[in-house]
């Protein structure tokens, strides 16, 4: 496994626990299997954890494969040590109608609202009460209180709108407490922001060796930042398995000269691949051969640069290595073992006290 843990200083050693895991990345970077992963790693040795999909997209329901997930927390898997995964979609319209009876006790009135397309029409036009309402549910399981007076949940993990939108979606409660000045509005949306801005919360963010994901993490984790929004940690996620030792990049990246072209052809024909005579058939496979070796040399350097772009942002960095063609549940398991391995359930958000 080439995955490695790399600890920023300026992260606190703070021994309150994470409890709020919200994972975000560009799109294609895999949030969605890391959010899962993530889930599964933190509901070792007995804990309960739940897995929150905001975005009505289904991806949780596919990767454990499962049916489509009702609004409503149901048992999704069991973790190795025992632990419980559970899995909530929010439904922004169901979310309203818990708020309207919560605040409000509105009860059938809401209801009936619902069924007049009131409460669409809400969500609709105003894209802010959908952050709105999909923030404070998943707070609110943060906050839950279970039967025997203890947490109802060990973590909850939020599977978040990409990299590009997660400071807007996270911070809207605060533009919505600054236009509503008082009352029932006013007060929940600050519990929210309570609860997002404490050391309970961390914003994890999933990305490729790649440019354009890499930008945006470095973007992403600026914006976080200056909102005030608690950063965690940077997963790098489908790492690729270096193929080639340091002695053989460096042969690839540079000219293929004619003594290497020799020395492959001669191995070529020794693994019994035909003579190293010329026009032979070791001989046509030496371009191929060298050409993929650059390839793969440009890959690994441009890997490392990438790498070095992270490294700069100062915050503790997990690698997962690349699953094959899609994922499955057996690919999960293996990726939560990763990030158990990593310590990725102690780690903490910047500032956190």
């Amino acid at each position: 496994m080439s995955a490695q843990h790399s600890a920023a200083p300026s992260v606190s050693a703070s021994p309150t626990p994470t409890r709020l895991h919200i994972v975000t990345g560009k799109g294609g970077t895999g949030k969605t299997t890391v959010a899962a992963a993530l889930a599964l790693a933190l509901a070792d040795e007995g804990k309960r954890t739940l897995l929150v999909e905001v975005e009505g997209r289904g991806g949780i329901a596919q990767l454990f494969e499962s049916e489509a997930l009702p609004y409503e927390e149901r048992k999704i898997a069991v973790a190795p040590g025992g632990g419980d995964v559970h899995a909530l979609a929010i439904d922004p319209e169901l979310a309203l109608l818990d708020y309207l009876d919560m605040f409000y006790k509105l009860g059938r009135a809401g209801r009936a609202l619902k069924k007049l397309g009131a409460i669409d029409f809400a969500t609709t036009i105003a894209p802010g009460l959908r952050d709105v309402l999909l923030t404070g549910k998943a707070c609110e399981a943060v906050r839950r209180k279970g039967a025997s007076g203890g947490r109802a949940y060990d973590a909850v993990v939020m599977d978040a709108p990409p990299t590009g939108r997660i400071t807007r979606f996270l911070n809207v409660n605060d533009e919505v407490a600054g236009l509503a000045r008082f009352g029932p509005i006013h007060n929940q949306a600050q519990a929210v922001m309570r609860v997002l801005k404490s050391a309970e919360t961390a914003v994890h963010l999933v990305t490729l060796l790649e440019e354009m994901p890499v930008q945006e993490t470095v973007d992403g984790v600026a914006e976080l930042r200056a909102a005030g929004l608690p950063v965690g940690a940077v997963v790098v996620n489908m790492l690729r398995p270096a193929v080639l030792d340091e002695a053989a990049v460096r042969i690839a990246t540079g000219t293929a000269e004619r003594g290497h072209r020799t020395a492959v052809a001669k191995a070529l024909s020794q693994a019994g691949l035909g003579g190293a005579r010329r026009g032979g058939h070791a001989e046509r496979l030496v371009e191929p051969l060298l050409e993929q070796a650059r390839e793969h040399a440009e890959r690994v350097a441009l890997e490392r640069r990438e790498r070095a772009e992270i490294e700069g942002l100062d915050l503790p960095t997990y690698e997962l290595e690349l699953q094959g063609d899609g994922i499955e549940v057996g690919g999960l398991y293996r990726l939560a073992n990763s990030l158990r391995e990593q310590g990725i359930a102690g780690v903490q958000r910047e500032g956190g006290r």
